[in-house]
C-alpha cells in the first residue's frame, strides 16, 4: 500500500510519500537509543512541562489538523475536532496524574520482615524505545493514548502510522518537537508494513503496542513473542447492545444510532450487534431504523454531516460484501443495504444500514463490520441476551439498557468483553482502563494500567 494522503470523499490523491531507506532508519533507531538515556532520567515534573505544552499547541492547532484528519480518512470535521480536544484532554491528565500512578509501593512491614530484609520497595522504570502500530480510524487519539503514558513513564516511541494517514503521523512528530521534547523521544518511521519486522526484532526496541487488524496483531505479537519482548494488542471488536424491557427504549434507540455511527461506523468500540428483548424488540427497532434513515450522509468537511465515507475503497467493498453475504442468507434489510450511487457523493460512501434475520451461518454474525451497518437480534430473556452476545470471537466493550440491579449483576458477571456500559454507550476516558479478551488482544491502554504496561516493574530489596 503507498504511503500516501487519498481523499475518500473524492478518491482524489493528494499528496505521496517515499519509503524511509534503511539508512535512515538506522539513524532514527541510532537517536531513539540515545535520547532515552538521557531522557528517562528527567524528573516527573520537566516531563508534565514537556507534556502541558504539547497540549497546548495541539489545542491551538485543532482546526487545521482536524481538516488534515477529515482529508485523510474521512471521518465529519466535527468529529475531528472532537478528537483533537480529548487528545489534549488525555496528554494533560497523564501530565497531572503520571509521578503518583508510578509512585514507589511498599509492602506491609510483616511482609518486608518475613522476606528478611529492612526495606522493600516496588519502582517503576521505563523499558525504552516502544514501537507504536497504529491504525487510520482515530488517527489522533490512538496514538495519543499511548504516547503520552509512555513518555511520561520515561519511555521514546517510534510510530509506525497507518499508511493512508501520514499527514497526520508527520504532525504528530512536528508537535513534539515543537513542545520542545529532546530530539528523538517521539519520532514518525514512514514505512510500509512489510517493515515493521525488522525494527521489531532490533534489540534497541523493547516494547511493541498495535491498534489494529487481527491479521497484523498476530504477525506483531508472533515477531515479539520469538524476541521476548512485551506486547499491547487492541484488536477488533463486535460489541453488543443490549437492551432489556426495563429500558428507557426511546432514550436507548436514540443513542443506539450514535453508537452505530461514530466516526462513520469505523470504529472498534462501536455497538454493533443489537440484542433486544423480545417483549420491546419491535419498539425499539422501529425507533432505531427511525434514526437511522434520518442521518444525514455527506461531505464530512460539511458542519451538519453526520456519516462520512468510509476511508477506503477496500473498506467499502469488504462491508458491502459482508452486506450481501447476509441478504443471501435471508437477513432482512430494514434500511440501507447497497452502495450509494449519488453523483454528488463519488467517494466511498455506504448508507447506514440495519439488518434483521441473522443467523450464525453468515459472515456478518462472526466478522467486524466495519461501517455504519447494525444487525439485530431479538432475544427471548437474559440468559438468551447473554448467550447472543458471547456468541463472537471478539471481546473488547459491550452496552447493556437495563434498570434492574439483579440484571446488572448478572451482565457483568457473565459478558465477555473488557468493559461493561450501562444506560450509555462507551466511551474511553484517560482514567478507566481500555483493553480486550479473545481475538480483541491483551493488556491495557489508558489508567495506571495502561501507564505501567511498558514499565519494568521492579523489586527493590534491602538486608536487614
Amino acid at each position: 500500500m503507498p504511503i500516501a494522503t487519498v481523499n475518500p470523499a473524492n478518491g482524489e490523491t493528494l499528496k505521496t510519500y517515499e519509503a524511509m531507506g534503511e539508512e535512515e532508519l538506522e539513524r532514527r533507531l541510532q537517536l531513539a537509543e540515545a535520547t532515552f538515556r538521557t531522557y528517562r532520567t528527567t524528573s516527573f515534573a520537566e516531563r508534565a512541562r514537556l507534556m502541558h505544552r504539547a497540549a497546548e499547541l495541539l489545542d491551538g492547532m485543532q482546526q487545521d489538523i482536524g481538516r488534515v484528519m477529515t482529508t485523510e480518512m474521512g471521518k465529519p470535521v466535527k468529529q475531528a475536532r472532537a478528537e483533537v480536544a480529548k487528545c489534549a484532554k488525555a496528554m494533560r491528565w497523564y501530565a497531572d496524574h503520571a509521578e503518583e500512578l508510578l509512585a514507589d509501593e511498599e509492602p506491609s512491614d510483616f511482609d518486608v520482615k518475613d522476606s528478611g530484609g529492612s526495606r522493600v520497595r516496588v519502582r517503576y522504570r521505563p523499558l525504552g524505545p516502544v514501537l507504536a502500530v497504529m491504525p487510520w480510524n482515530f488517527p489522533l487519539w490512538q496514538v495519543i493514548r499511548f504516547a503520552a503514558p509512555a513518555l511520561m513513564a520515561g519511555n521514546v516511541g517510534l510510530l509506525k502510522h497507518a499508511s493512508n494517514v501520514p499527514q497526520t503521523a508527520l504532525f504528530l512528530e512536528d508537535l513534539f518537537h515543537q513542545a520542545g521534547y529532546p530530539e528523538g523521544c517521539f519520532q514518525t518511521l514512514l514505512i510500509g508494513s512489510g517493515a515493521v519486522d525488522d525494527i521489531l526484532r532490533d534489540e534497541r526496541v523493547k516494547a511493541a503496542t498495535l491498534t489494529g487488524s487481527e491479521p497484523a496483531g498476530r504477525a506483531v505479537a508472533s515477531t515479539s513473542g520469538e524476541m521476548i519482548k512485551k506486547t499491547v494488542l487492541e484488536l477488533g471488536g463486535s460489541d453488543p447492545y443490549v437492551v432489556m424491557p426495563s429500558a428507557d427504549i426511546d432514550r436507548a434507540a436514540q443513542v443506539a444510532v450514535t453508537a452505530r455511527v461514530q466516526n462513520n461506523g469505523q470504529s472498534c468500540i462501536a455497538a454493533k450487534r443489537f440484542i433486544v428483548h423480545k417483549d420491546v424488540y419491535d419498539r425499539f427497532a422501529e425507533r432505531f431504523v427511525e434514526g437511522m434513515k434520518a442521518l444525514k450522509v455527506g461531505d464530512p468537511m460539511e458542519e451538519d454531516t453526520e456519516v462520512g465515507p468510509l476511508a477506503s475503497e477496500q473498506g467499502r467493498d469488504d462491508l458491502e460484501e459482508l452486506v450481501e453475504d447476509a441478504k443471501r442468507g435471508g437477513a432482512t434489510v430494514l434500511c440501507g443495504g447497497h452502495r450509494l450511487r449519488r453523483p454528488e457523493l463519488p467517494g466511498w460512501y455506504y448508507p447506514p444500514t440495519v439488518l434483521a434475520g441473522i443467523t450464525r451461518e453468515m459472515r456478518i454474525h462472526r466478522e467486524e463490520a466495519f461501517g455504519p451497518v447494525a444487525t439485530l437480534y431479538r432475544a427471548s430473556g437474559l440468559d438468551e441476551a447473554v448467550l447472543i452476545a458471547n456468541d463472537s470471537p471478539f471481546g473488547l466493550s459491550s452496552n447493556v439498557w437495563t434498570r434492574d440491579e439483579a440484571e446488572v449483576d448478572r451482565f457483568v458477571r457473565d459478558l465477555e468483553a473488557g468493559g461493561v456500559f450501562f444506560n450509555g454507550m462507551t466511551a474511553s476516558h484517560p482514567a478507566f482502563p481500555f483493553g480486550g479478551v479473545k481475538r480483541s488482544g491483551y493488556g491495557r491502554e489508558l489508567s495506571g494500567h495502561g501507564i505501567r504496561e511498558f514499565c519494568n516493574i521492579t523489586t527493590v530489596w534491602h538486608g536487614a
